[in-house]
């Protein structure tokens, strides 16, 4: 028939919504210039494997195992309010840390509201997923203006689409890593509100300087890896003050170039949690985030992020924190421990305070560690 598409056009028309986008003409032509777009794909600053040679059978085995994945009681959220968010902060720079990478950052007059996800379920289906393991600490309905949204990367723990929408009423700018935007325009962002960067770019929103940075990790909105979408952390900077998020990362060289570019920081947020043997080179270990902020140049206030909220790894709840911490006192960085919805000053950040250890289960009998399984052949798959 005249003017009729190819089957399987019509068929990716009707993905679902949460999937997102593939990205197509000018997005689609500044992905295939990027330095960091190589034979069809994104790849990491250093070569990098989502999982280590033979450890898909022994990762689903130890996820169905695993003990104390969960706290042993409820999580004690601080009780958020609208007024407690509109009494400006002292030092002029204030987080709220909402649970897992989700982050409200008030610099310089300015909200920044970095990889928001208020789902019950971090999942593109509605009853499936890992599900939240303590409530939203405000309503995002509720949280009030925000000048920008920055989200680290398409994984359904770090962009909600829901929460996407959402947003969209109040007002705030977007700022994503090249392919993202796709995503966000096909849930009704306005493209004009939309903005991409490479690593190493920086853009001016709401009178602050962002800028997207390296991160060791990949990209999946549906049943494939994306390939046409980057991975970043994001440096904000503004009023005097400088702050730093990892997204999701392994460790690699890269934390010191980032400091020694945009730092000093006031304050940096860390992916401490969901870490595994299995998957080592693309999320952190609390050790080595505690090293990555002194990379970055320590000095800063480190908020730990990325636990508490999902069960996304084998290891116990307050592992993470309990971990970071004790790496932590070794180096002599300070760490900030609030509680989901806490708002808190890193200028005023003293001793930490173990509030998790009330709802901490007693730790299991040892029980041998399950290790990946040896690959029979050399074939390392690479992102």
């Amino acid at each position: 028939m005249p003017g009729s598409r190819p089957w399987y056009s019509r068929i990716a028309d009707r993905r679902p919504d949460a999937f997102g986008a593939r990205p197509t003409g000018a997005r689609l032509a500044r992905i295939e210039a990027s330095p960091n777009f190589v034979d069809g794909s994104f790849r990491n600053p250093v070569p990098t494997r989502r999982l280590l040679p033979g450890s898909l059978g022994p990762g689903l085995r130890a996820g169905l195992t695993k003990r104390g994945s969960k706290p042993a009681g409820r999580v004690p959220v601080h009780p958020l309010t609208t007024a407690e968010l509109a009494v400006p902060p002292v030092s002029g720079l204030r987080l709220t840390w909402m649970g897992h990478a989700t982050v409200l950052a008030e610099i310089h007059g300015r909200r920044v509201l970095f990889d928001p996800v208020w789902g019950d379920r971090c999942s593109p289906v509605p009853g499936f997923g890992p599900r939240r393991l303590h409530p939203n600490p405000l309503p995002l309905a509720d949280l009030g203006p925000v000048d920008v949204v920055v989200v680290s990367h398409d994984h359904y723990d770090h962009l909600d689409m829901d929460a996407i929408r959402t947003l969209i009423g109040s007002g705030a700018d977007f700022a994503v890593p090249l392919g993202v935007g796709a995503h966000l325009e096909r849930w009704g962002v306005p493209p004009e509100r939309i903005t991409e960067l490479d690593w190493q770019e920086s853009a001016q929103l709401a009178g602050l300087t962002l800028t997207a940075t390296p991160a060791r990790h990949y990209c999946a909105r549906g049943p494939r890896t994306g390939t046409h979408q980057l991975w970043a952390s994001w440096v904000v900077a503004g009023g005097g003050h400088r702050l730093f998020h990892s997204g999701d990362t392994g460790y690699f060289p890269g934390f010191a170039a980032i400091g020694a570019e945009h730092g000093p920081f006031d304050v940096t947020m860390m992916q401490v949690g969901a870490y595994s043997d299995f998957w080592p080179e693309v999320h952190m270990t609390p050790e080595e985030g505690v090293r990555a902020h002194g990379d970055l140049g320590g000095g800063a206030v480190l908020l730990p992020i990325h636990w508490a909220t999902f069960d996304l790894a084998p290891h116990r709840w307050e592992e993470p924190i309990e971990r970071t911490l004790a790496a932590a006192a070794e180096v002599g960085v300070l760490v900030a421990t609030p509680r989901p919805g806490e708002p808190f000053e890193p200028a005023e950040v003293a001793e930490p305070r173990p509030w998790w250890r009330a709802i901490t289960a007693a730790p299991p009998v040892p029980d041998r560690a399950v290790q990946p399984e040896p690959d029979p052949s050399p074939a390392q798959v690479r992102v």
